[in-house]
């Protein structure tokens, strides 16, 4: 079709667009997702065009569009032949990058044209409209406000299109009737109000990449090429990072070893300065080392074996001690304790007596794993918890019953332990959260293309914590815990922390009916 020569590839782009600037014409330039194209684009792009002599539309290639599970709902070929069928436009490109700064240096436009609503900026959700004023001012251009008749791609495919289940799909349309975007994103500002202290076991994941050759002539083992390692902060460091980008002040309390490779990373990453991550020469610093293959036939990670580095045992008095002065002379300074109990060593009866005792407000993830399997019970471990989340097999060991009554068990344990919210989560099956009020909520989980589970319950807990906290409605509390989740099973183990700025674009998007 004639139309198909107006699409040009990102790499060739840059040729056509001198040749362009060369004769002498003005290029004006619209950057989006443009998911479903409707009057209000049609209106946008022509004014654009009014500006200038050719109209180039530079849009969001799919994996890095952030505006929520099973967006964009058309793909990018479709959305680009969409784009170059309108007779205003004049070049389409797909652009392989999250932000617009690329495609503007790409363009380098007379006129970078937004919708009239972004001129003023805190419109913006991801904050990277001022990133594009500077950017089309150091290219040479001008940015305009354009667009007279407006529409939401977003509302229309809400209401119109399948690209949710329908379980979510009346989840968010029934919290959308509490909830408009503009209120969710309040909420989740409001978090910046917060002091937040996260307590708990330091864990370091090390992903081992190999590739799976078969299995050995003589043992019948595994035979593997190794290709790669890397290092994650995991443990009670992955949920400080998740919650840093929220909060106000984000503080750690926890025991590290000394060994040499350790403070370079807590360097880099701006941690090894925390006063209260105590560092002893008799501890060894937990790394739990993962061999992992990328699948060729899937996104997920496949894991092949787990081998944990960390102490049979570990009693300490002094460092005990230590921590406790040093958290008696602060703790009641924060707003909320995020307690991170992996079992491995840090949570003593002391330090668990103490922090139920002095924390102004405590919420627990008290996790089981194969080092402490049926050892590490919340409801053994803990007398009280203003709120905690846990998973099936968690919920299962402190029940002791495999048949669990999800909704019926968790009161049980939510009663136990005073909390005023509670959650289970279960993976593919829905999220459970309860209140001491007698709400429930449920929630399918939002995300169906998993690259990697682990951290995800971490991601969960980090957000829901925060709802608690705020006394947000328990299933706003379960959505923004679901919505974390969702970013955490696309990247690999904790290699990214839970994006704020993701997570207001996915939520908003998901509440606009």
């Amino acid at each position: 079709m004639e139309y198909a020569s107006k699409i040009i590839s990102f790499d060739k782009a840059s040729q056509v667009f001198e040749a362009e600037r060369a004769a002498g014409h003005k290029l004006v330039q619209c950057h989006g997702t443009f998911d479903l194209i409707h009057p209000g684009h049609i209106v946008h792009f022509e004014e654009a065009k009014e500006l200038g002599d050719k109209l180039v539309v530079t849009l969001t290639a799919a994996e890095f569009v952030n505006k929520g599970p099973g967006r964009p709902y058309f793909d990018d070929a479709l959305r680009s032949k969409s784009l170059a069928a309108l007779e205003c436009v004049d070049y389409v490109v797909l652009i392989p990058y999250a932000a617009a700064v690329e495609a503007i240096e790409l363009v380098k436009p007379r006129y970078y044209c937004k919708g009239k609503e972004y001129a003023d900026q805190s419109n913006d959700v991801t904050g990277n409209i001022a990133d594009d004023v500077k950017t089309v001012e150091r290219c040479g251009g001008e940015i305009r406000y354009v667009g007279s008749v407006v529409f939401s791609s977003t509302k229309l495919i809400n209401n119109n299109l399948e690209h949710l289940s329908e379980e979510n799909k009346e989840f968010c349309k029934k919290l959308a009737e509490s909830y408009s975007p503009d209120k969710f994103r309040d909420a989740v500002e409001n978090f910046k109000k917060l002091k937040v202290l996260v307590l708990g076991d330091v864990i370091f994941d090390k992903y081992t990449y190999v590739h799976v050759q078969g299995l050995t002539t003589k043992n019948r083992m595994l035979s593997g090429r190794y290709e790669e390692e890397s290092i994650q902060l995991g443990g009670s460091l992955a949920v400080y990072r998740h919650l840093s980008p929220f909060c106000g002040q984000v503080d750690i309390a926890s025991i590290i070893g000394t060994e040499s490779w350790l403070e370079p990373l807590l360097h880099e990453h701006e941690i090894g300065k925390q006063p209260n991550l105590l560092r002893d020469p008799s501890f060894t610093t937990i790394v739990k080392q993962r061999f992992v293959e990328l699948s060729k036939r899937s996104q997920e990670l496949g894991k092949l074996f787990s081998i944990n580095y960390i102490d049979s045992q570990y009693q300490n008095e002094q460092i005990e001690a230590q921590l406790i002065d040093r958290l008696f002379e602060s703790i009641k300074g924060y707003d909320l304790v995020v307690v991170t109990d992996f079992g491995h060593g840090l949570m003593t009866d002391k330090i668990r007596s103490f922090i139920q005792a002095e924390a102004p407000f405590l919420a627990v993830n008290c996790q089981t794993n194969s080092y402490n399997h049926g050892y590490n019970l919340i409801s053994q471990q803990y007398q009280h918890a203003n709120a905690f989340s846990l998973d099936e097999a968690e919920l299962m060991l402190d029940a002791g019953k495999r048949a669990l009554d999800p909704a019926a068990d968790l009161e049980r344990l939510r009663s136990k332990l005073g909390s005023h919210m509670a959650w289970l989560t279960r993976g593919a099956k829905t999220t459970v959260g309860l209140d001491s009020r007698g709400n429930a909520s449920h929630c399918a989980r939002l995300e169906d293309q998993i690259v990697d589970t682990i951290g995800a319950g971490d991601a969960f807990y980090s957000l829901a914590a925060l709802a608690a906290c705020q006394d947000l409605p328990i299933e706003l509390g379960t959505f923004l815990g679901q919505l974390a989740g969702a970013q955490a099973v696309r990247i690999i183990g904790n290699t990214e922390s839970v994006s704020k700025s993701k997570l207001l674009k996915g939520g908003m998007s998901l509440l606009n009916f």
